[in-house]
């Protein structure tokens, strides 16, 4: 079974491509969980109409997919509690210039 962080660090491969920040550190995903070959993910958008939702729910299902232990990806987008900057990182928070 693949460990949280490994998971984590695929997730973090996919960028969000209007901000060019990795979803973890934007504080996009919400939730990870793994029982046996399927990984559950509950994760967020930066806003309900964002354009580039569909995209980054593929390359989130297509990276975690990409792990050997990994069999299925499930990602449910959730809307609640709303997504908003606190929940970014510092390293996000450098790279878009907010201070």
């Amino acid at each position: 079974m693949a460990t949280e962080i490994e998971l984590i660090d695929a997730l973090k491969e996919v960028i969000d491509p209007e901000l060019m920040v990795n979803i973890v550190d934007l504080g996009l995903i919400y939730d990870v969980a793994q029982e046996e070959g399927v990984v559950k993910v509950d994760m967020t958008l930066t806003s309900p109409t964002c354009p580039a939702g569909p995209q980054i729910i593929q390359q989130s299902k297509m990276a975690l997919e990409r792990l050997a232990d990994v069999e299925t990806a499930q990602i449910r987008l959730v809307m609640s509690p709303p997504w908003s900057p606190d929940r970014m990182t510092d390293d996000a928070r450098d790279q878009l210039g907010i201070f």
